[in-house]
């Protein structure tokens, strides 16, 4: 979904670009024999318009050359909290239009364990509304989608959660 939606916004913002919130670098170029596999993502989206990574914490080796490869700006889940000048270093990589795609899994499984494929360690709450606001203070955030909420996984307070997100995208 997320690669159609980006495309389209394309074809009206000729300078768009997308923050790919994401606990997974999803760039292989082909998965289970599909371009279009939802570990492609990022690759199709690279293709069309820059894109910038936050909240990553997994990735194969054919994932990490590509970002090499296509100089796409990473910024990695460490143990230190996204900082104010790690959201400003994001914001510098961001166009002035902005397609935001946020993975639910891009948040710590102690938030969000309702998803396909937790992994430890992700975004707080305020640490992720914390960069999402700063975007939408200095860019124009053009669209947004939020991925990967599997009801079944977790409990249906993680239903809410990603319903607040979107709640805070929209306004």
């Amino acid at each position: 979904m997320t690669v159609g939606s980006v495309r389209a916004m394309a074809l009206r913002y000729s300078d768009l670009s997308v923050l790919y919130m994401d606990a997974h670098a999803d760039l292989r170029d082909e998965y289970q024999g599909s371009a279009y596999n939802h570990a492609c993502t990022a690759r199709r989206i690279s293709e069309v318009c820059p894109v910038v990574l936050v909240g990553l914490r997994s990735l194969a080796a054919e994932e990490r050359e590509a970002i090499t490869a296509l100089r796409i700006p990473t910024f990695s889940r460490t143990a230190k909290p996204l900082s104010e000048e790690d959201r400003a270093s994001v914001l510098e990589c961001l166009t002035p239009h902005v397609y935001i795609s946020v993975d639910l899994d891009v948040l710590d499984p102690s938030l969000m364990s309702a998803v396909g494929t937790p992994e430890p360690g992700g975004l707080g709450w305020w640490e992720l509304l914390g960069l999402l606001r700063m975007v939408g203070q200095h860019r124009t955030v053009v669209g947004f989608d939020i991925m990967e909420l599997t009801p079944r996984e977790g409990p249906v307070a993680c239903a809410y959660t990603a319903a607040k997100l979107a709640y805070k995208l929209i306004g």
